[in-house]
């Protein structure tokens, strides 16, 4: 509900849901949107921490903003290439750069965070495993599942500002193959977690129906760095960068972020 269908061809990127880039100062943030959705949900945030004086790139993860079609072909190792790629890109002009994700993006933040230099990690209303218990239980048998079913019914989200949700971008329907990706991506993060030794920001909305608030919890308590925190908002559905009060997300976002720029 509230999505707009991409019905164009592969190679051209849907209209509001580009990439983007905001110059700003020394200070880079890499943000990383979710599973089927676009750099527009970053947006906002984008806006937000390029008007505190940071140089922002939104990204987008292969096979998203595109067709659904171009997705399916996608491996996890594509969607942390895309980060890797906007890394590099921000490191000609930054000194230091923070990596920040929303759901999946958040996933992959936390994973790049374990392999790449960065300053920081942020991570909002990230999975810990695989939310969805129908993929769980089905495990590998997603793989062969997906020839016979390459896509599903989308769950129901419940925004509390029905503008926002009007003006979301998204696939209308989740893609089954890139569901064993996330399998993969879920076990990968996992192993890292514990090594992972950056400062770590984990934000997540006790009204969240897709991503329960327990998988926040378990992200904190497994991530290794001594300097984490853990913040709750509320009244905000999933998609917490765009709906609610963003402010009460985008302020403490920019407060670790200046907090170990300085550091």
């Amino acid at each position: 509900m509230g999505e707009k269908q991409m019905g164009m061809e592969a190679t051209q990127i849907i209209q509001t849901a580009e990439p983007f880039f905001l110059l700003g100062g020394s200070t880079g943030c890499l943000l990383v949107h979710g599973f089927t959705g676009t750099p527009k949900e970053m947006r906002l945030l984008g806006e937000y921490l390029n008007k505190q004086g940071h140089t922002v790139l939104g990204v987008r993860l292969a096979g998203h903003a595109t067709h659904i079609e171009d997705m399916i072909r996608c491996r996890y190792q594509d969607w942390l290439a895309s980060i890797a790629d906007g890394w590099h890109l921000l490191q000609g002009v930054a000194k230091r750069i923070f990596v920040m994700g929303l759901s999946m993006g958040g996933v992959l933040s936390l994973t790049f965070a374990a392999n790449f230099p960065v300053a920081g990690v942020v991570v909002m209303a990230s999975p810990y495993e695989m939310p969805s218990k129908l993929a769980k239980t089905l495990g590998r048998m997603l793989l062969p599942l997906s020839k016979v079913i390459p896509k599903m019914v989308k769950a129901e989200d419940t925004w509390f500002n029905p503008e926002m949700e009007k003006d979301h971008v998204c696939y209308p329907e989740d893609p089954v193959r890139p569901g064993y990706e996330l399998l993969k991506l879920f076990k990968y993060m996992q192993s890292l977690l514990p090594t992972l030794n950056v400062p770590a920001l984990v934000i997540h909305t006790r009204d969240d129906i897709h991503i329960l608030p327990e998988n926040a919890e378990m992200l904190f308590e497994n991530i290794g760095s001594p300097d984490k925190e853990h913040i709750w908002v509320e009244n905000t559905s999933h998609n917490l960068v765009r709906d609610g009060d963003t402010l009460k997300v985008f302020q403490p976002v920019a407060e670790f972020i200046d907090r170990h720029s300085n550091s």
